[in-house]
């Protein structure tokens, strides 16, 4: 499998060796090809550095400001600072837009950096490079089967999978569940693909090889997600094996966009299945 891997793999491939000689009508032909090949990867470490070191910059300042704001709109009498603290942290209606605007600025702060450093648009950087309908089709039944196999593991960890999840207390009425729901959907597949499979991958995948980055990226997908799953192994080893999914699919791909596909359909298909068991979010836990 890693061979196989490899093969596919742009990035942790050597360089061609060029022909010793070339006629003039062989240059020629392979012109349109070499046009159509993908830019060799620029995504550095120092590019996943800065990145790191601008995101938590931004939910540090950017999501204090939002913090500070929320509670002088909200003050009143009767509320004590803690219950205070527990309703920001608690509140789909401010986590959703603050991450939404961390999100915004994290993007275009991706966008400037590869363009100050390489030259080139974030999409070139990243190789967002779109699927075509084939690849979409496949793409989508791939993050529905994902859906499944998360189903069939709940089935068999269940022993091992706590009651309640730190996840859970977010879905508490169905306004919050709704705007979790389609920002889980919408929003969140696409930054966290652009920060795994965009910027961490490539830069992995440059010194480390395929087989090896896949398995640190899935890694570090999981480890996004410890907090929210109470760090429970059973959930987080599901979760690994979609980030695995994920990170193959960009390497076989070539495409981010591709990955955002897969993650955007694999968390739609559980919200689906969450959807229809509370009833259209209705018997939520807490109503």
């Amino acid at each position: 499998m890693s061979h196989f891997v490899h093969s596919l793999d742009p990035i942790s491939q050597p360089e061609p060796v060029e022909p010793v000689e070339a006629t003039p009508a062989v240059e020629t032909a392979a012109a349109p090809l070499a046009a159509s090949q993908q830019p060799d990867p620029v995504i550095d470490f120092l590019d996943v550095l800065l990145v790191g070191v601008m995101s938590a910059a931004s939910f540090l300042v950017l999501g204090s400001m939002a913090a500070g704001i929320f509670i002088f709109t909200h003050r009143g009498p009767g509320l004590n600072p803690k219950a205070m603290e527990e309703a920001v942290n608690r509140n789909a209606f401010f986590i959703v837009p603050t991450q939404f605007v961390i999100y915004l600025a994290i993007i275009g702060f991706m966008a400037l950096l590869v363009w100050g450093r390489h030259r080139i648009s974030l999409t070139q950087a990243i190789h967002w490079n779109l699927p075509d309908r084939r690849l979409l089709v496949n793409a989508m039944m791939l993050g529905a089967g994902l859906a499944l196999v998360s189903d069939v593991g709940d089935i068999v960890l269940h022993q091992w999978i706590p009651d309640s999840l730190p996840i859970t207390e977010y879905f508490k009425d169905r306004p919050s569940a709704l705007l979790l729901g389609g920002f889980g959907v919408l929003v969140a597949p696409l930054m966290e693909e652009l920060v795994f499979r965009g910027f961490l991958y490539p830069a992995l995948a440059r010194w480390t090889g395929t087989v090896a980055s896949i398995l640190v990226t899935a890694s570090a997908f999981t480890l996004l997600h410890g907090a929210q799953l109470g760090y429970s192994w059973a959930p987080l080893l599901l979760i690994f094996i979609v980030g695995m999914a994920l990170t193959v699919t960009r390497v076989v791909t070539n495409s981010v966009a591709t990955c955002v596909v897969v993650h955007m359909t694999y968390n739609f298909a559980l919200l689906a299945q969450t959807y229809m068991v509370t009833h259209g979010f209705r018997q939520m836990q807490g109503t």
